[in-house]
């Protein structure tokens, strides 16, 4: 019997730790690149199992469409390209209750590639 109950409450945990990684919803936040260069950041993300997609940039009013990645567990990896300049933004992010928080590495077009902290929040509506 305790084994039965021992089981039931794993596998409760475990489904509750599962739903609890659902990213989809809107973020916003700012990036910090190495040398200072800093700014605003908003991503707009929709989870389908453990397929992410969506749209960043800048601001909600600016951006960027065909973002595409993954999530596992509370990792999320995600590649999104600037629309204005080319630049490509690779993120790799921790899913911290409605925190988002990680590392990026982009790649100007014909440029050096740099790398900055991200640091999101879930926005309410």
């Amino acid at each position: 019997m305790k084994t039965i109950v021992l089981c039931f409450f794993l596998g409760a945990a475990i489904a509750f730790t599962a739903a609890a990684a659902d990213v989809t919803g809107k973020w916003s936040g700012s990036f910090a690149a190495e040398g200072g260069d800093s700014g605003s950041a908003y991503v707009i993300l929709k989870q389908a199992g453990s397929k992410v997609t969506g749209s960043g940039g800048p601001a909600a009013t600016e951006q960027w469409p065909g973002l595409q990645g993954t999530v596992d567990g509370n990792k999320v990896s995600f590649e999104v390209k600037s629309a204005s300049d080319g630049t490509v933004y690779k993120c790799e992010l921790v899913l911290e209750g409605d925190h988002l928080k990680g590392d990026v590495v982009f790649t100007p077009s014909g440029g050096e590639p740099g790398k900055a902290k991200l640091e999101l929040t879930r926005v309410t509506d």
